[in-house]
């Protein structure tokens, strides 16, 4: 089991960071090419990728599931049940990757067609959208070994396998974009093959990884591989309502961007700008979100309760300096970052004013999640789904108001993550003050 140390904090969630840094470097490489590209492809690939994002939280969903049952049984000294919760995640991740796809195939385009403003941008989002999907059929098997790794905290095997995607994603852009490296021109859709092709490379890697560690050997990974119906009782039980808290939150996220395309062109660029830089504050709050899922669900699982204060002060003390580190230029130099994602004068001022205005959002964020992320590392995900679906509900009124009832200014438009971020927060703490969570049995 993980001891409380700051190194060994670390040396859990900063390759996790790593990885999620990883990517967002490939998310600002990919909209600086498109955006010199052209605005409309750059446009189409931030709402095609939100799009996309949203479904493929499926898959996340089900595989966080996973992570906090195999750091439960570790916790319990139950490791020899590892290999049937892995063996029945990824069947149960084939599953849900076959029938996003054929969805996204079949019926997706009609539906980005019906509530997209811009017919040029819609029918650039569905090109991308539907190359991009298959992607799903690699991510099916990549965070099924992700999950297994992170449970025991084994995580710069993902931080390997995310460089490994940033590189190859980096290189195809460059050629399958412009057509550079002797390959064919292809701008958007470019685009969307590198990012597939390079969730192949991942899946590649990891696999390789799977079948070299000792840990697989320890536990019998691939012998005792098989669905186990006790298993997927549990990780549907665990991993479902993680699921559906995903998806409200990215669906609601979808539909803002909507909103704000039906806004005008100005507004939507801005906004998609901000999107990509906000990843990077996402870096260090996701990977000791991560960190803490798998902290908590150990500890409950040897009964060492004293410690949660513990875990929960040294996460988010590190989630604040980490934070300040990787993005502190959306406060003191946000001209610069907002240059590096899209160069044309018209865009910059607007943009660094809303970046500027957010940072506050984020420091609220990266407190709050410490303690959302131990209720759903308890095993209490319903509990979790129910916090999510209360504070985006509140989330999609307000950004209604600011931006169809009252027509804000897309600066002020942006106060709406204040609003989602303070009562995710709120609930989370009263939650853990007022009821009784840490005996969940999982």
């Amino acid at each position: 089991m993980l001891d409380l140390r700051y190194r060994t904090i670390l040396s859990v969630a900063i390759p996790l960071m790593a990885s999620s840094f990883i990517q967002s470097v490939v998310m600002i490489t990919d909209s600086s090419f498109l955006s010199r590209y052209g605005i409309v492809a750059f446009d189409a690939a931030g709402n095609g990728g939100l799009i996309f994002v949203t479904l493929f939280v499926a898959l996340m969903g089900m595989s966080d599931g996973s992570q906090i049952l195999m750091a439960r049984r570790i916790g319990e000294k139950k490791e020899h049940l590892l290999a049937q919760i892995f063996g029945t995640t990824l069947l149960v991740n084939v599953v849900i990757a076959f029938i996003l796809l054929i969805g996204i195939q079949l019926f997706l385009p009609d539906l980005i067609r019906s509530f997209t403003h811009n017919p040029k941008i819609a029918e650039a989002e569905i090109v991308f959208v539907r190359i991009r999907s298959f992607g799903l059929l690699f991510s099916m098997i990549t965070l099924a070994i992700n999950a297994y790794f992170m449970a025991m905290g084994k995580t710069y095997m993902i931080l390997v396998s995310a460089a490994v995607i940033a590189f190859t994603n980096i290189i195809l852009d460059y050629g399958m974009i412009f057509g550079n490296l002797g390959m064919p021109s292809m701008g958007l859709a470019g685009a969307a093959y590198a990012s597939m092709l390079a969730d192949g490379a991942g899946m590649v890697f990891l696999i390789i990884a799977l079948v070299l560690s000792e840990d697989r050997k320890r536990h019998k990974l691939f012998k005792s591989l098989r669905y186990n119906t006790e298993s997927f009782k549990s990780l549907f039980k665990i991993g479902s309502p993680i699921t559906l808290q995903l998806l409200v939150a990215l669906i609601t996220w979808t539909i803002f961007f909507i909103w704000i395309e039906q806004k005008g062109e100005y507004e939507l660029t801005v906004s998609q700008t901000i999107r990509t830089l906000y990843f990077l504050a996402f870096v260090p709050i996701w990977g000791f979100s991560s960190t803490t899922r798998t902290y908590i669900s150990q500890y409950l699982g040897n009964k060492s309760y004293d410690a949660i204060k513990t875990i929960h002060r040294r996460i988010q003390l590190l989630t604040i300096v980490f934070l300040f580190g990787l993005f502190h230029g959306a406060l003191f130099y946000p001209e610069f970052l907002v240059r590096l994602i899209n160069p044309k004068e018209v865009y910059i001022e607007g943009t660094a004013e809303v970046l500027r205005f957010i940072s506050g959002s984020i420091l609220i964020y990266g407190i709050s999640s410490v303690y959302f992320q131990t209720i759903s590392g308890s095993g209490n995900t319903k509990v979790t789904f129910y916090i999510e679906c209360i504070s985006v509900g509140v989330y999609v009124v307000a950004a209604y108001l600011f931006l169809k009832v009252w027509n804000w200014d897309i600066y002020w438009v942006w106060a709406v993550e204040y609003v989602y971020f303070i009562i995710l927060g709120l609930l989370s703490v009263g939650y853990l003050r007022l009821f009784d969570w840490k005996t969940k049995s999982i």
